[in-house]
């Protein structure tokens, strides 16, 4: 997973939409740096965030317990090691 660098300095014009009330909170909320600049910090947190989301959601996966099918698996498996063991 590709953590977000600040080796690239140069900035690529882009059009986008935004809704009036993301619109509204940057307006309020950049203070004396552009909307632009407001967006750009907004938007890189959120990626960050999600990054971490994923990240989290993998750690979930990869701790989880076995699926219900491995285990009865597992119990078949013992089960025929205590039949080959009385033979």
């Amino acid at each position: 997973m590709t953590i977000l660098s600040k080796s690239s300095k140069s900035k690529l014009p882009k059009t986008y939409t935004i809704e009036p009330e993301v619109d509204n909170y940057v307006e309020a909320t950049k203070g004396a740096s552009s909307a632009s600049k407001r967006v750009n910090e907004l938007l890189k947190r959120a990626i960050i965030q999600e990054q971490y989301d994923q990240l989290e959601k993998e750690a979930a996966e990869f701790f989880s317990p076995e699926p219900r099918d491995r285990q009865e698996a597992k119990a078949l498996q013992r089960a025929a090691r205590r039949t080959l063991e009385r033979d």
